[in-house]
């Protein structure tokens, strides 16, 4: 089970007006669903806060799955001073001034919570500031955050600091928050429309909760909330950012699925992100790197369909121009696939890198003055147009790496012609020697 859970006799202490949310906000452990994985009886974070001993932490998860609401609980439990900072509004004077008042409250023991909503925000300096705090106890750290931390938090803090996962809710218990807040407010509303509600939001509690607020403030008194109305009330968005670690997950699953061959998946992560608003050129480049990283020489043709779906996008633009990403992306997912252009490459850059620069061989190189040739260049070169069968018995490698192969046609996939091709190339040589 994921979401929240209300004990309907409670009283709500937000004033009437507050937002719906937040008069549905928890008020105990018991009433958190969703993190059992963090929350259950005996396990560690509940046992922490149990226990009065609560480690800074930081809470990654989702928007919606209740990290303000669990760090205020906590707050409560441990009967600590709660100081909530914005990473949009608070400077560094703000955070010193309040380190020192927290300092001070130590003295005569008090415990003071600070928590940071969006703690990816703050940027080091901001950062910087709480950790003398925290190293010496002033302060219980608690940050909230979308992104994965080990890119968005420093280090120095991040060592200092206990991560706990939340998990997204699942649309059940969505619809349970929502089942909850119908019966204490009274709304008119169904169940299909609540579970209709739960769908949109996408695994997004607070979310949910505010469409069902502005759909009923959208309802005339007495009359029950209709489908429209929720349409209306939810402008769905999606959960997706263009900069962020959910963008490199989706991208990574797009090329994932291209290259297991599986088309459905391809064209639904396609869609995930073109219609969260990403850069169709910046997908059309990731399509042109796939046609000659995992498809290559298996389809030479690959590589010219993804710059063509590059040049119709770009000349006609969105939404038309979405077809011919998704046409490229059918056929690449349905192409021969070959990595053998990419291990190619990697090896040879591999000895550029790990061996040692050898000159060019004498008999390849260009002798375009008297000097050059007095100095053997181009001395035993053989052109290869002149000979009958086209192959020159010549290594045109240095000599520390004569024999060197780089290029392996794979068995499945690859394209006969080409395949055949070197084939017979060997053999001539062969031949000759």
């Amino acid at each position: 089970m994921s979401g929240f859970l209300f004990e309907e006799d409670k009283p709500s202490s937000p004033p009437v007006d507050a937002p719906l949310a937040d008069r549905m906000r928890p008020k105990s452990l018991d009433e958190i669903l969703g993190q059992g994985h963090l929350l259950d009886p005996g396990k560690p974070l509940r046992t922490a806060i149990e226990r009065d001993q609560v480690p800074s932490m930081i809470l990654w998860g989702p928007p919606g799955v209740g990290k303000t609401t669990l760090a205020q609980i906590i707050a409560k439990m441990t009967k600590s001073t709660f100081i909530s900072f914005s990473a949009v509004l608070s400077g560094i004077k703000e955070i010193k001034d309040i380190m020192a008042a927290a300092e001070k409250a130590r003295r005569f023991g008090k415990r003071t919570i600070v928590f940071v909503d969006e703690i990816h925000r703050f940027n080091k300096a901001q950062q910087d500031a709480f950790l003398p705090h925290v190293e010496r106890g002033n302060i219980t750290l608690i940050g909230a955050t979308t992104e994965n931390p080990s890119f968005e938090v420093i280090s120095a803090l991040l060592s200092r600091t206990r991560v706990f996962v939340l998990k997204p809710l699942s649309d059940e218990d969505v619809a349970t928050v929502l089942g909850c807040a119908v019966s204490r407010e009274n709304f008119n509303i169904d169940e299909a429309s609540i579970g209709a509600i739960a769908l949109l939001a996408n695994g997004d509690a607070r979310t949910a909760l505010n469409i069902l607020d502005l759909a009923m403030q959208g309802t005339p008194s007495g009359q029950p909330i209709t489908r429209a109305t929720i349409e209306e009330a939810s402008q769905k968005t999606f959960l997706y950012d263009k900069t962020g670690e959910e963008h490199y997950n989706i991208i990574s699953a797009l090329h994932k699925s291209l290259r297991n061959s599986d088309v459905d998946a391809a064209l639904y992560w396609l869609a995930r992100m073109l219609e969260a608003g990403e850069d169709p050129l910046y997908i059309a480049r990731r399509l042109v790197r796939f046609a000659s990283e995992d498809i290559g020489l298996a389809d030479p043709r690959a590589l010219r369909i993804a710059l063509d779906a590059k040049d119709a996008f770009h000349f006609i633009g969105l939404p038309e121009g979405k077809l011919a990403l998704a046409q490229c992306v059918i056929y690449l997912a349905a192409a021969p696939k070959s990595n053998s252009v990419y291990t190619a490459y990697a090896e040879a850059a591999g000895d550029v890198e790990n061996t040692r620069n050898d000159p060019v061989p004498l008999h390849i190189r260009n002798a375009p003055t008297g000097l050059m040739k007095n100095l053997g260049y181009g001395k035993g070169y053989q052109y290869a147009h002149d000979l009958e069968d086209k192959v020159a018995d010549m290594d045109c490698l240095p000599d520390s790496l004569k024999g060197r192969k780089y290029y392996r046609p794979q068995e499945i996939g690859e394209e006969a012609a080409i395949k055949s091709r070197l084939e017979e190339v060997e053999k001539k040589k062969r031949k000759k020697k």
